[in-house]
């Protein structure tokens, strides 16, 4: 049964922030940057909530990265840090548990969502983004070699690469449509110019929080004790200057002009009812090398992922956003521990506040799609309410990214939104 929260908003079934979620973010009011834990329609003030005394009970290291402007000094404590923090704000918000003391002086340190500005909630040193979704690969893989779609390497290593962490923007964000080198199938010579080709992509990201060593890989059954917790990503790619520069090294300008993730951070521990076991690989497949090989039953989250897209014309017709696609994080090929575990195989070290994304996903269905490239496939291009059509992103286009999973019995945990707005080109 539910945990019941005195915050009334937090009991809406349909809230994507109930007690039994409690995600970290960092927001900013009244001109000052702060941690805060979502909760219903309100943000607890974690700094507040120190300067009340309302986490004595917790070690006096801990309530002060509370304190902090970012979330990356209390990332690196690691889970039983994180499991005290988070049991000691259950207490603080439950219905159950709290005096009329503490409810009037815990009451004091919300504040309403509408009247803040969220911030990127770390300082994010690092980012990395993988590949780990068959269905992406496959059909991607076929736009360019439909008989072999797949490389050799897929079935047996994450594939992944390093993006760039300064242009990671929080939700809600202009981005900009990017300029790069362009080569037409059938030009001669590439020409510089706006892309026309910019795609958005499906993903979920990975909050590093206690890193390891340089030197020290980080075992299959212990990479998730060094996740802090996952949120949104939209690794915004630029499809015809990615076609022309990747050749032979991979992405580099067609993805790191922007990022957007989910201001959210949720933890692990709110995600540990909806966890399912991985997906079977299909008969024939290689099974993963040892150092893969997790003795965890349930490696995979039952995480359902939509897509909606809302042009500009739409908006100024008052015509809400239009689904455009929905997947489930199960569908994954790799899981997130071995994307963990793969990246620090070689003793690469990752630091608190490090962002790992999981690469596009998509399911095996049509309407699962977790980009416009996939979608080639289809025999007609993307249809809007409206009568326009989308084979890849315009200006004006707002793409919102929406998450949450939910089990009979138990509560509905959302990610809130992932959205950006696409600007024209300098």
């Amino acid at each position: 049964m539910a945990l019941k929260s005195w915050v009334v908003s937090a009991n809406d079934p349909q809230t994507d922030f109930p007690l039994a979620n409690l995600p970290y973010g960092v927001f900013r009011h009244q001109h000052s940057q702060r941690i805060g834990v979502a909760i219903g329609e309100q943000i607890l003030d974690l700094g507040a909530c120190a300067s009340e005394n309302l986490l004595a009970p917790l070690a006096a290291e801990i309530i002060d990265a509370c304190t902090a402007s970012v979330l990356s000094p209390l990332m690196a404590f690691g889970p039983e840090a994180w499991t005290m923090l988070r049991l000691r704000i259950s207490e603080l918000l439950s219905a159950d548990h709290a005096s009329d003391d503490t409810l009037h002086r815990v009451a004091s340190a919300l504040v309403p969502m509408r009247e803040v500005e969220m911030q990127t909630p770390v300082q994010i040193g690092d980012y990395t983004d993988f590949y780990a979704s068959i269905h992406h690969a496959t059909r991607v893989g076929k736009l360019f070699r439909p008989d072999n779609p797949l490389l050799p390497n897929y079935k047996y290593v994450p594939i992944g690469y390093h993006g760039r962490a300064s242009s990671i923007v929080v939700s809600g964000n202009e981005v900009r449509r990017p300029s790069g080198q362009i080569k037409p199938s059938l030009g001669a010579e590439p020409s510089f110019g706006p892309s026309r080709s910019l795609d958005y992509e499906l993903e979920v990201g990975m909050f590093i929080g206690a890193g390891n060593s340089l030197g020290m890989p980080i075992p299959i059954d212990e990479a998730e004790q060094h996740i802090f917790g996952l949120c949104l990503v939209n690794d915004w790619s630029a499809r015809d200057i990615q076609s022309w520069e990747s050749q032979p090294l991979g992405p580099f300008l067609a993805k790191n002009f922007a990022t957007t993730i989910s201001p959210w951070i949720i933890p692990l521990e709110a995600l540990a009812p909806y966890r399912v076991p991985v997906s079977a690989r299909p008969e024939g497949d290689p099974v993963p090398l040892p150092y893969l090989v997790s003795s965890a039953a349930k490696g995979a989250i039952d995480l359902t992922l939509e897509v909606s897209l809302q042009s500009s014309q739409m908006r100024e017709s008052n015509i809400p956003p239009m689904r455009v696609s929905r997947g489930n994080m199960r569908d994954l090929y790799w899981s997130i521990a071995q994307l963990v575990t793969h990246h620090a195989s070689n003793g690469c070290n990752l630091r608190p506040g490090d962002l790992l994304a999981t690469g596009t996903i998509s399911g095996p269905a049509e309407g699962s799609e977790g980009c416009l490239l996939e979608m080639k496939h289809r025999a007609e291009p993307l249809r809007m309410p409206n009568g326009e059509s989308r084979v890849f992103l315009e200006d004006g286009d707002q793409v919102t990214f929406l998450a949450f999973t939910q089990r009979e019995g138990l509560p509905r945990i959302g990610f809130g939104e992932c959205t950006g707005m696409i600007i024209a080109a300098v």
